[in-house]
């Protein structure tokens, strides 16, 4: 049998600033860090707003390898005034040197490292209502200015 193929479309970039992470501890799962979302914009052909402040964050687990597990909340506001809210967990990765550099603040081209993904959202905003029927991949970067993604429409 042929595998089908998989086609994206790409939807926005958003780009995220962060506040100092709170630290549960080590955990059953690794350790956690809560990461507030202080903000950010998402911009591209189909979608433009921005990040809404005190209602995003990152719940960070973080494997003793340093690989990290995000499982992140985000609400945008649309220009038009819509609000939707952007769920994504996934997976940032790479050799020990690259994430011991990621994590000391260093700018790290993003070829060096693994950071996807899976997306969904949700929304009553009825211009926006096609967000609620597609699953969506984030391809990360983390900048020193905070994490950007670029998302894209499984179609």
């Amino acid at each position: 049998m042929t595998p089908l193929p998989l086609k994206t479309e790409f939807l926005f970039r958003v780009v995220l600033s962060v506040g100092a992470p709170q630290s549960v501890g080590a955990t059953r799962n690794g350790e956690l860090r809560i990461v507030p979302v202080t903000g950010g914009t998402a911009e591209g052909p189909r979608f433009k707003g921005e990040v809404l402040p005190g209602t995003a964050a990152d719940w960070l687990r973080v494997d003793a390898d340093g690989t990290a597990h995000m499982d992140v909340r985000l609400t945008l506001k649309a220009e038009g005034g819509g609000i939707v809210y952007m769920h994504y967990t996934g997976i940032r990765t790479g050799t020990p040197e690259v994430l011991a550099r990621l994590n000391g603040g260093q700018a790290v081209d993003p070829s060096e490292y693994y950071f996807r993904t899976a997306v969904r959202f949700e929304t009553g905003a009825a211009e926006l209502a096609w967000m609620n029927k597609i699953v969506a991949v984030g391809v990360g970067q983390r900048p020193p200015s905070g994490p950007t993604y670029d998302v894209y429409a499984v179609a």
